[in-house]
C-alpha cells in the first residue's frame, strides 16, 4: 500500500463497523502499524472491532488528544518519512474535522507528505444532509458559551446570520447540557426560525427532527430516543436556519 498519512473515520457510537465503513477501509487499516490517536484505549477498541485478528501488539500508538504535547507531533510522522504508512484516528467520526488531527495533517502538508482521507461517517455532514435546512452554505460553530447571557447573544448572532445570509448554522453541546441548550433556543430565537436536532446519528438512538421554534414549543423533546436513551446522554448537533 502507498506510504501516506491515512485519515481513518470511526463509528459515531455503538454501531457495527460494517454498517458505516467501506471494506476498503478495513484493507487499509490492516496494512498500518503506526497510529496517531486521540485516545489509545478507544483506538485499540476500534481496531479490534474492525478485525478481531488485527495485530494490535505489533503497533505503536502516539496520542494527539487535548493533553498531548504538540511539540512531539512532528516526531509522530517519522515512520511516514521512512516510507511506512501512518493512520490518524479520533474518538468518533472523521479526524481533523471538529476533532483532533488538523495539526498532524498540517505538518504533513507543509512537508509535502501524502495525505489520504478515507470515507466514513461525519456527524456534521450527516446532520446537514438530513435537516432540510440547506447545504449550499453552512458553518460549524463548535461549542457555544455556557454563561446564559453570553449564550443568548451568540444564538441571536447566529440566527441573524442565518436569516440575512441563508447560511445554516451548526453547533454542539456536551450531552448532559443538551436539554438546557434546547430551552435556550426556545427562549431566544424567533418563532419562525427552523431548528433541527440531530442526535445519535447512525446509532439505534438516532433522532433527527426539524421544526420551527413555535412548533418545538408545542411539541417539546421526546422523553427518550428511539433506542431508549435519554437525550442528556447522547451526542447531538443543533442546526438553525430561516
Amino acid at each position: 500500500m502507498e506510504p501516506a498519512l491515512y485519515l481513518i473515520p470511526v463509528t459515531l457510537g455503538d454501531t457495527p463497523v460494517e454498517r458505516v465503513l467501506p471494506s476498503f477501509n478495513h484493507d487499509v487499516i490492516m496494512g498500518i502499524r503506526h497510529f496517531i490517536v486521540e485516545d489509545i484505549r478507544s483506538a485499540r477498541r476500534f481496531l479490534r472491532q474492525t478485525d478481531r485478528e488485527f495485530p494490535i501488539d505489533d503497533c505503536t500508538f502516539s496520542e494527539m488528544g487535548k493533553h498531548a504535547d504538540h511539540r512531539l507531533f512532528s516526531q509522530y510522522l517519522q515512520p511516514l518519512r521512512e516510507g511506512r504508512p501512518v493512520g490518524v484516528i479520533s474518538e468518533a467520526g472523521c479526524p481533523a474535522v471538529a476533532d483532533p488531527g488538523a495539526d498532524i495533517v498540517g505538518i504533513a502538508q507543509r512537508e509535502g507528505l501524502p495525505v489520504v482521507p478515507l470515507v466514513g461517517p461525519n456527524s456534521m455532514i450527516l446532520a446537514v444532509m438530513s435537516s432540510g435546512l440547506g447545504g449550499q452554505s453552512f458553518a460549524f460553530n463548535g461549542y457555544l458559551p455556557v454563561d446564559p447571557s453570553d449564550r443568548a447573544k451568540r444564538l441571536k448572532a447566529l440566527e441573524t446570520r442565518a436569516w440575512t445570509e441563508g447560511q445554516t448554522q451548526l453547533f454542539i453541546e456536551t450531552p448532559y447540557r443538551n436539554r438546557k441548550m434546547f430551552e435556550s433556543l426556545l427562549s431566544v430565537l424567533r418563532p419562525q426560525t427552523r431548528l433541527c436536532i440531530a442526535a445519535g446519528i447512525t446509532t439505534e438512538d438516532q433522532y433527527i427532527r426539524t421544526l420551527t421554534i413555535s412548533e418545538w414549543k408545542k411539541r417539546g423533546l421526546p422523553q427518550s430516543l428511539p433506542g431508549g436513551a435519554d437525550l442528556s446522554k447522547v451526542p447531538a448537533i443543533f442546526l438553525i436556519n430561516k
